[in-house]
């Protein structure tokens, strides 16, 4: 049987330091096991029971992986699709679609700019204070489609859930 689990969540880093949370909003609603959260956070919520108050450790390899050498990469200013001013730590979107790769300036040398495509959470393992608000058997549209319904919330790219 597989669920569809709404809960909040209140992510932080190995020092302790919330990244993100679902406080104040709408629950983060997803399927068990359709890729909708990080592989770690669903498999260790998938026992859970609506009301449960838990604290979930996800290392880096079950959340968004180890660092990738490879994913750093050199390359020309004027090659960038983004104009002005550009700074260490600064994150833009590598093209016009949604989903094409983010990446973070890592240094400035010249003309040159150090890319890093790595996500910024990779590398480290995650810590989430979760709330289940409600956890029911998926219907068959739900399975078919893959997906909890759009209105049970969704979080925002980038919050650490998915």
């Amino acid at each position: 049987m597989r669920r569809i689990v709404s809960f909040h969540y209140t992510l932080r880093d190995p020092q302790g330091r919330v990244l993100d949370s679902s406080a104040g909003g709408e629950p983060i609603s997803y399927l068990e096991g359709a890729g909708q959260i990080i592989d770690g956070l669903d498999e260790q919520l998938r026992a859970e029971s609506a009301g449960v108050k838990t604290r979930v450790t996800v290392a880096a390899a079950k959340a968004y992986g180890e660092r990738d050498p490879e994913q750093i990469q050199r390359v020309k200013r004027g090659m960038l699709p983004i104009a002005g001013e550009l700074k260490v730590g600064d994150q833009f979107r590598t093209g016009e679609d949604q989903f094409a790769p983010i990446v973070t300036v890592q240094s400035l040398e010249g003309d040159d700019v150090l890319l890093d495509g790595n996500h910024p959470l990779a590398g480290v393992d995650l810590t989430f204070d979760v709330e289940i608000v409600t956890a029911r058997e998926a219907t068959s549209e739900e399975l078919s489609r893959g997906s909890a319904p759009a209105s049970g919330g969704s979080c925002g790219e980038g919050c650490g859930c998915h």
